[in-house]
């Protein structure tokens, strides 16, 4: 995976570089976006050491990471990324993934979720895509739903946030039979926000 920019109409996803630093520190640090992750960026410190390991994160071959830049203002309001990629067997997770409160509940997620599965299935040929999130994050688990991915079940015990508290994983996942239902079912809801 090399150079991969995906364009849709409200949003450009594009490789995360060590430049994007202003751009992702100027967005991240209101305490909302971190309540449900397994991390928080609050210093430009933390921005710094969050982009590094992506990148060699992505330099290893284990992840992909993207910057979510809205184009009618060409500014970061988030990232996501490919990680836990397994060319041999055809899948990979889609996460890592936040988003500035000012996009929530807009079509920039449903849009990056079509953009990205799109790739994943009609240029990778990838065979399975998974998403997981937190058992407390309902509104990230609607979202997930929403678009049409299976809820496989939850991994007890699964994660350690950084309050401390313990983290019971839901796991979703899209394989490519379901891959046009949810194609036709993602189209739909952003139609819904053109109207």
């Amino acid at each position: 995976m090399e150079n991969i920019q995906l364009i849709g109409e409200a949003v450009l996803l594009r490789p995360m570089t060590k430049e994007d630093g202003e751009g992702i520190y100027a967005c991240c640090r209101d305490e909302r976006i971190w309540s449900h992750m397994s991390q928080s960026l609050q210093t430009r410190k933390d921005v710094d050491a969050y982009i590094e390991q992506a990148l060699v994160n992505r330099d290893a071959g284990t992840e992909y990471p993207f910057v979510i830049v809205l184009r009618a203002t060409n500014e970061i309001v988030g990232s996501t990324r490919f990680f836990d990629i397994a060319t041999a067997h055809k899948r990979l997770e889609l996460g890592h993934t936040w988003l500035h409160p000012s996009v929530w509940r807009t079509n920039v997620n449903t849009e990056c979720k079509y953009l990205l599965l799109s790739y994943c299935f009609e240029q990778l040929q990838f065979q399975r895509v998974q998403i997981k999130t937190g058992h407390e994050n309902i509104q990230s688990q609607k979202a997930i739903e929403r678009i049409g991915a299976k809820k496989e079940g939850i991994l007890r015990n699964h994660m350690i946030r950084p309050n401390g508290k313990v983290r019971h994983t839901v796991m979703y996942s899209v394989v490519q039979e379901e891959w046009l239902e949810v194609k036709q079912r993602i189209e739909g809801l952003m139609g819904e926000y053109r109207k």
